[in-house]
């Protein structure tokens, strides 16, 4: 362990960290607060709809969390019972009476987890804010998931829940954070024009705007002088050829101040920053390794440690399986069925951290097969043994 650190504090790092301002999107964030200032009007007397969209890295999850928390202060100055409850759709599998639900549990925390509609648990959800006399904006990220697994019902149910409240108080507006609009083109035209009235587009971010987010963050996190200029230039370029993911670019100044304390350095050099890019999994950042389930790691943990031992360059869907369940006994978890083992392949192949192929095989016919086309093995299996053993622990 290093004897200093170029930190001063590395939490202001995390993925997790909102900063009070953010860089370059002051416009968005004005534009939400006008979008939703009836809240602190006249918050009975209606609701709103807004899509916030863009690319990766784009800050839609840090813009919505920070109006989230400004709009808490807003409110609480004036009285207003308010909460603002943001949900990652993806972790729970882009399933609405899952999310619904989750959102109950803030208010509820021992509303039982099973026996329950989407319907029945909107309804409850409704009784329970109207009890609290609460209003509340519910912010569902990757709302993608959520077309994708249950298209226009899903929409509607949600439209639904403001026309259940006809005559009443008006207590839920949503925010709904998509990476692609092209994903709402496959809801129908009602369901489209429920979702399409207010939409927020962030640019992806150019390496100026970078240079000025990574050195907001350099003030924060990093001793004075702890990063020369040049440093945070090399970072800018890099996350440009990573279609300007400022996430990226921060999580790479991150991992190169970790390179400069191991060698008990006092600034992070460039080739901190050239061995922290090299060290960086193609394909599998931090943040994604995070937001992947429980059973998609394992699942994964399976592939790494298949072709580790294996040296094969391709594996069948039986034979993934079979490692798959190797790891959820290694891990006290019953595995998943073949169909959702498949549907897990087909997800990690869409982040592109798999390949799964159809095959023609002479004795059965078409065949998946899948391979691990730019994460070294050997790298993935130390990752995810470490993500599942924190996770254990």
């Amino acid at each position: 362990m290093a004897s200093h650190s170029v930190f001063k504090d590395e939490t202001k790092l995390d993925i997790n960290y909102i900063p009070s301002k953010l860089p370059h999107r002051d416009s968005e964030h004005r534009l939400l607060m006008e979008f939703f200032s009836f809240m602190l009007r006249y918050p009975e007397r209606m609701a709103q709809r807004v899509i916030v969209t863009g690319d990766v890295g784009t800050g839609k999850t840090a813009l919505t969390q920070r109006f989230g928390a400004d709009m808490t202060s807003e409110t609480k100055k004036r009285a207003i019972k308010f909460r603002y409850i943001h949900i990652n759709c993806r972790e729970y599998r882009g399933s609405l009476a899952l999310i619904l639900h989750h959102a109950v549990a803030v208010f509820r925390p021992t509303y039982p987890s099973r026996g329950f509609s989407g319907e029945e648990i909107l309804r409850t959800l409704l009784q329970v804010l109207d009890e609290e006399d609460m209003h509340v904006i519910l912010t569902l990220d990757e709302f993608d998931s959520v077309i994708e697994k249950e298209g226009s019902d899903a929409v509607y149910k949600l439209t639904r829940l403001q026309e259940m409240q006809q005559g009443k108080p008006q207590r839920t507006s949503f925010i709904f954070i998509i990476r692609d609009l092209k994903s709402i083109e496959q809801l129908d035209a009602s369901a489209k024009s429920t979702l399409q009235r207010n939409i927020i587009s962030l640019e992806r971010y150019g390496k100026d705007q970078l240079i000025d987010i990574l050195n907001d963050r350099v003030v924060m996190a990093f001793e004075l002088g702890a990063v020369p200029e040049d440093v945070v230039f090399l970072v800018s370029e890099l996350a440009i050829g990573e279609s300007g993911n400022a996430r990226f670019a921060i999580e790479l100044l991150w991992r190169a101040g970790k390179y400069a304390d191991a060698e008990d350095a006092e600034l992070v050099e460039p080739e901190c920053v050239r061995k922290a890019v090299s060290a960086i999994i193609p394909g599998l950042r931090r943040s994604e390794l995070a937001s992947l389930g429980l059973h998609e790691r394992l699942l994964l943990l399976g592939v790494a440690r298949y072709f580790k031992e294996s040296q094969e360059a391709y594996a069948s869907l039986g034979e993934i399986e079979k490692a798959y369940g190797v790891v959820c006994e290694e891990f006290d978890e019953q595995p998943r069925g073949s169909t959702q083992v498949y549907n897990y392949v087909q997800y990690l192949s869409s982040l592109g951290i798999l390949k799964a192929e159809v095959a023609t095989v002479a004795t059965r016919g078409r065949s998946t097969r899948i391979s691990l086309p730019a994460i070294p093995a050997v790298e993935l299996e130390k990752q995810l043994s470490a993500s599942l053993e924190k996770d254990k622990a």
